[in-house]
């Protein structure tokens, strides 16, 4: 079910109240913020693991080094 599904399911009409999907949702509960470390949300940090998943599995599969 898709988020605006679940609103409509839970508040019929909202977009007479709300000027976006995420604040409509954000409000009734349906998706709630997270506290993070700062340091998790650096985007290099993310392609770093996803580059060394990938290294890891060209390992597996192909021996070696990439």
């Amino acid at each position: 079910m898709s988020l605006r599904d679940q609103i409509e399911q839970v508040l019929p009409g909202w977009n007479r109240w709300y000027p976006s999907l995420f604040d409509a949702a954000l409000d009734l509960g349906i998706i709630r913020a997270r506290v993070c470390s700062p340091d998790s949300l650096l985007l290099s940090k993310r392609h770093g693991k996803l580059r060394n998943g990938a290294a890891n599995a060209h390992r597996e599969q192909w021996g070696g080094t990439t």
